[in-house]
C-alpha cells in the first residue's frame, strides 16, 4: 500500500492526527480512504473526534499508551470519549497546543522549554516518564519540529549536535534528522508514526521516506 497520504488534499497529516501502538484519533471529517491507511498500515482502532469543537486534532492532543495530555478547552464530551481509552490531563493554561508544545513516547518526554514547572511536573508523572525541556532546530514548538514512536525519534534536519545529545541522555532509541513533504522540517505535521508503521505526506519524496523507514527500522 502506498505509505504517503493527504486528508483532504492536505499533506500536513500530523496536524489533523495523533497515532498511538493501538489507536490513531483522527477528526470526524476524515475521509474513508485515509481512514483505511490508518488501520492497515499501523494496525490501529480509530477515534473519531474533534478536540475543542476543532479538526486539527494532532495539534491539540499528546500523549503516549499511558495517558493524553489534551488542551483544556477539550468540552466534555470529547474528554469523556478519550478517558475511554487513557487518563486524561487537561493543559488549562494558555499554553495548551499540547501536540505542537510535547514529543513524548513511551520513554521520554520532551516539552516546550517555557512551559511552567507544575504543568510539566503533571505531564511527567500522568505519562509516566522523564520530562526534557528543549528546543529541536531552535524550535521550541518540539511536537511540530520531530515525531517520536517507541522505535525511534525523527528530529528536524538542522537540530544542532547539542540537542540530540540531551536527547540521548535519557533514551536509548535511534535518532535521526530527516524532513517531510519535500523539505519540511516539521516533522510532526507531517508524519505519523507508531511501531507498527507509518503514514507521510503525500508530497514526501522518496528519499524522505528511506530515511524515515531507516530511523524507525521499517527498512525491508
Amino acid at each position: 500500500m502506498e505509505k504517503t497520504i493527504s486528508i483532504g488534499g492536505d499533506s500536513n497529516i500530523g496536524v489533523f492526527t495523533r497515532v498511538f501502538d493501538d489507536i490513531a484519533v483522527i477528526p470526524p471529517n476524515a475521509p474513508e480512504e485515509y481512514r483505511s491507511a490508518l488501520t492497515d498500515l499501523l494496525d490501529v482502532d480509530l477515534v473519531i473526534t474533534t478536540i475543542q469543537g476543532s479538526e486539527i486534532v494532532g495539534s491539540l492532543l499528546a500523549g503516549n499508551n499511558r495517558g493524553f495530555i489534551v488542551s483544556g478547552l477539550a468540552t466534555e464530551g470529547e474528554i469523556s470519549l478519550l478517558r475511554e481509552y487513557r487518563e486524561v490531563c487537561l493543559l488549562e493554561r494558555s499554553m495548551n497546543a499540547a501536540g505542537n508544545i510535547i514529543l513524548t513516547n513511551d520513554t521520554l518526554t520532551c516539552i516546550h522549554p517555557d512551559m511552567p514547572t507544575a504543568v510539566a511536573k503533571d505531564i511527567g508523572e500522568m505519562l509516566g516518564t522523564p520530562v526534557l525541556r528543549l528546543t529541536l532546530a531552535g524550535i521550541k514548538t518540539v511536537g511540530m519540529a520531530a515525531t517520536a514512536t517507541n522505535r525511534g525519534i525523527l528530529v528536524h534536519p538542522r537540530t544542532s549536535r547539542q540537542e540530540i545529545a540531551r536527547l540521548e541522555e535519557v533514551t536509548d532509541l535511534p535518532i535521526g534528522t530527516g524532513s517531510v513533504n519535500m523539505g519540511s522540517g516539521l516533522v510532526g505535521t507531517g508524519l505519523v508514526a507508531n511501531r507498527a508503521g507509518y503514514l507521510a505526506g503525500t508530497e514526501t519524496s522518496g528519499f524522505e521516506l528511506g530515511r524515515i523507514e531507516d530511523v524507525f527500522g521499517f527498512l525491508e
